[in-house]
């Protein structure tokens, strides 16, 4: 039995384990997508809300858009609360959306939102939509 297939099987192996590190390494230096919600939120006396958190992402050929809502009393029902058009750098930027739900829907207290990083792709003449990220978080709305 010769030994000289075991010594190549051995050499390639040992060249897999050293280029192991270099791909884990590339692979962490790519910044990942995210979008975050403040665990406060504020509404005015007329009812304005203001939602704000981070977001972060790579790689896009359509406009993108921070959206967010808010519910409260039943997930069911959600307001949209405005859009922040997005940067898509590979940085972390901050986000901030102000936006009226229908009046008296919604009080200071315990609330729950949703933010999406959303992208309209070009395809075939049509924006069609590409998520890059979504958070949703319990949050409070302070007076304010």
């Amino acid at each position: 039995m010769s030994l000289r297939p075991a010594l190549s099987m051995a050499a390639g192996a040992a060249l897999l384990l050293l280029a192991a590190p270099a791909v884990t390494a590339t692979a962490a230096a790519v910044p990942s997508e995210s979008v975050t919600v403040d665990p406060v939120g504020r509404i005015a006396d007329d009812g304005t809300v203001t939602l704000s958190g981070t977001y972060r992402c790579v790689g896009n050929t359509g406009p993108v858009l921070v959206s967010s809502s808010v519910g409260q009393k039943s997930h069911d029902v959600k307001h949209g609360i405005g859009g922040t058009r997005a940067v898509c750098d590979g940085a972390e930027h901050a986000w901030v959306n102000t936006g009226k739900a229908t009046p008296n829907d919604l009080d200071p207290g315990a609330a729950h939102v949703e933010a999406t990083l959303m992208e309209l792709r070009p395809a075939g003449g049509l924006p069609l939509p590409h998520f890059h990220a979504a958070q949703e978080r319990d949050i409070t709305l302070t007076e304010g």
